[in-house]
């Protein structure tokens, strides 16, 4: 942690961050040429002007026709009209430049953070990341676009207009190049600590949007134990630590900025207090003189600008310093170079042999302790155990969302770590026992997973899942958009759509997470149906909850503590009289004790 915390402090002390971004802007080199020949145009009118007002000081005055004044005059006004063309053209090709870019930043983050491994997210508040995705991209949008071009047009104005200052009048040059280090090396100074703090805020903001959005996600839990006010309070805490840290960035900027208006302006002043001492002793023309003094405007207000845009980009660097860090996150999870092949066609035998593994924000508490068993092709596994038992662990372990510390996960001979983690996970289905739905329509839902999948294979998934009938009932049918988290469907309508989109996917291997909440009858009934479809010629690995699921089972496997400690059929077990005869009264329905009881 403090040495990510010192290359932090490292990088926030330079624009280097913002140097990533390099392979985006290269992408679209046709924006880029014409921005920068739009800004070299205003840039070159911008510096001519100085040039025309001095030959019409020193020589329009002198003609009593005034015919010079008016050439003179059109000229200008000719200069305003490209200077204005040039400009408005600058700023379309920089805005699109920065919108394509975010956009494409944006893509490639949640591209990358997909396929983080899940010991990522134990870590990372998932608020917090969708900041950086927004918030971040958001201020890197301002940089790379108007930002940027106000540096680089300010920062051409500033070398050419202290070039044609050198041009002019070499006497005056010399004093503001002895003032250019006075200026220059406060800024440089003072930008180090805007950067810092403006590394802060981010990171404020952040935690606050990172609990808003867990609160506005659990806004039923909030309400239901009347704790709105607490939230509200601890929000509100949150938000004015984002703007005490923002208000700091911002003081520091402001000041900055005031220095730099000072010392550059101070100069100017110095040096056009000596300019009219040259004139009254006739050793500088008053067009010379006013030529130069345009010309240190112009210098000295680009300066100032720089200074401003500077504290800007000191923003944006620390913004892509937070994103670059989510894109050189490294998954622990990723194919070998050379990944072993799956057999085809698949057989869906599934071995865990000697599994020790503790999850990686908890080494210190093992989840599994030497786990061995194995599930043969076409077998129906149920897995029973008290909570803490390490059920949930085996379904991460199959999908390879972690790897074990010591022994083996293998699917059909292979070694899940020798594999290619896609080609696994695509011959598994999972119905979980917390059932995903995405704000989408119905269709979409089911079809997750399966890209091209259509009408009539998701219809026909659904009418497999008995879910055809309640989808049809709604206004829309299958185009019906559903709320977030599907809060708009019962429990068991969720669950049906769960199984719809496993049985759509067609894999091998099912794992099957039960819910453990009660279902009215009809539903309940709705579900087992579509249970036993869906588990019909396919390995199924099951964490059971219902009496239905347990009795069908080829086998059922008791865990306690990381390990398997008893095996056999619900008829079995029950007579052993064991863990799992205890776990059974306890966990499944008073309902059904006619059936233990039978079993004896």
């Amino acid at each position: 942690m403090a040495e990510q915390a010192e290359l932090g402090e490292k990088k926030s002390r330079s624009l280097r961050p913002l140097g990533r971004l390099t392979p985006y802007v290269a992408r679209y080199r046709g924006l880029v040429a014409g921005a920068l020949v739009s800004l070299a145009l205003a840039a070159v009118t911008s510096l001519a002007i100085p040039l025309a007002v001095r030959r019409m000081i020193d020589h329009g005055f002198t003609q009593a026709d005034g015919t010079f004044i008016n050439s003179y005059f059109a000229m200008l006004m000719i200069m305003a009209i490209v200077l204005a063309v040039a400009s408005a053209l600058r700023y379309y090709f920089v805005i699109t430049i920065g919108e394509r870019i975010v956009a494409d930043l944006r893509r490639d983050v949640f591209a990358h953070v997909t396929r983080l491994s899940p010991s990522f997210f134990d870590v990372n508040q998932s608020g917090e990341i969708v900041s950086r995705l927004t918030a971040d991209t958001t201020q890197i949008k301002s940089a790379v676009g108007a930002t940027a071009s106000v540096a680089l047009r300010n920062l051409i104005l500033c070398i050419g207009a202290l070039g044609m200052m050198i041009v002019t009048s070499p006497k005056l040059s010399s004093l503001v190049i002895v003032a250019i280090p006075i200026i220059v090396f406060p800024l440089v100074a003072g930008g180090r600590s805007v950067r810092k703090r403006s590394r802060a805020a981010q990171d404020t903001l952040a935690e606050a949007s990172a609990f808003a959005n867990e609160t506005i996600a659990a806004t039923r839990t909030v309400q239901a134990f009347n704790a709105e006010t607490a939230a509200a309070d601890r929000y509100g805490s949150a938000v004015e630590s984002a703007y005490q840290a923002a208000r700091s960035a911002v003081s520091s900027r402001a000041l900055l900025t005031g220095i730099a208006i000072t010392l550059i302006f101070g100069s100017v002043v110095a040096v056009l207090w000596f300019g009219a001492h040259s004139v009254l002793a006739g050793t500088l023309s008053a067009g010379t003189l006013g030529q130069f003094l345009l010309y240190a405007v112009i210098a000295a207000g680009s300066l100032g600008a720089l200074s401003e845009v500077w504290g800007e980009l000191s923003q944006a660097a620390g913004a892509a310093d937070r994103l670059t860090e989510l894109l050189d996150e490294v998954s622990p999870i990723a194919a070998p170079a050379n990944p072993q092949p799956l057999p085809s066609p698949t057989q869906g035998r599934v071995e865990f042999d000697g599994v020790h593994f503790a999850y990686p924000s908890r080494l210190g508490r093992s989840a599994l302790h030497g786990l061995d068993f194995t599930v043969l092709p076409g077998e129906t596994v149920a897995i029973v155990g008290a909570s803490g038992a390490g059920k949930s662990t085996v379904f991460s372990l199959l999908l390879r969302f972690y790897d074990p510390q010591q022994g083996s996960v293998r699917i059909d001979g292979v070694d899940a770590r020798q594999a290619d983690p896609d080609a696994l996970r695509q011959r598994i289905a999972i119905v979980p026992q917390d059932v995903t739905i995405f704000v989408a329509s119905i269709h979409d839902n089911i079809a997750f997973g399966v890209q091209g999948a259509t009408r009539e294979q998701v219809r026909a998934a659904a009418i497999a899942a008995q879910a055809d009938e309640f989808i049809n009932r709604l206004d829309k049918g299958y185009d019906t958009q559903v709320g977030e988290r599907g809060i708009t469907l019962s429990g068991g309508q969720r669950q049906r759509i769960a199984i719809a989109r496993a049985i759509l996917k067609n894999a091998p291997i099912l794992l099957l997470d039960e819910a453990t909440s009660a279902l009215d009858a009809e539903s309940e009934t709705l579900v087992q149906r579509a249970l036993d479809g869906l588990m019909h010629g396919r390995t199924t690995v099951v964490i059971a909850h219902r009496l239905a699921t347990v009795l069908k089972a080829d086998r059922i496997l008791v865990m306690d503590q990381g390990r398997v400690v008893e095996e056999g059929t619900h008829q079995s077990l029950i007579r052993h009289g064991g863990i799992y005869a205890k776990l059974a009264r306890l966990q499944f329905d008073a309902a059904n004790e006619d059936v233990l009881a039978a079993a004896k």
